[in-house]
């Protein structure tokens, strides 16, 4: 079977093994945690050989360009050359920004405060 042009992106994030499981995929896609090319997209997205995906996990972006396509999950060597790991090195600890705490008791966040969090912990809006 030759090589496919373009692979759906959900479906290219699982063979890589940047998420568990393809559903797992697509509920960040929905999410809105993974970018092609700068763009949100949807999971039915075709990505092709140069694109750059920039997914979210927990709290970090990782950036990858795609070297090769993958149809099904292979094993960590070979998903390793599927990509090219772009993300940057994260930063030094005396940068990281301290954890932010709210009193017992004080309630939720107002939307002006959630952005003052937000802003401290570096995920400023896009």
């Amino acid at each position: 079977m030759p090589d496919p042009a373009s692979v759906r992106v959900d479906v290219w994030l699982w063979a890589v093994r940047v998420y568990k499981t393809r559903s797992a995929a697509t509920a960040a896609i929905r999410g809105g945690h993974v970018r092609v090319n700068g763009d949100p997209v949807k999971a039915s997205y075709s990505v092709k050989v140069g694109d750059e995906v920039r997914s979210r996990i927990q709290g970090f972006d990782r950036v990858l360009g795609v070297k090769k396509l993958l149809l099904k999950r292979v094993g960590a060597p070979l998903a390793a050359e599927a990509y090219e790991d772009r993300t940057p090195p994260p930063p030094p600890r005396e940068f990281v920004a301290p954890i932010v705490t709210r009193d017992r008791g004080s309630g939720r966040p107002t939307k002006r405060e959630r952005r003052e969090i937000d802003r401290l912990r570096g995920r400023d809006a896009d």
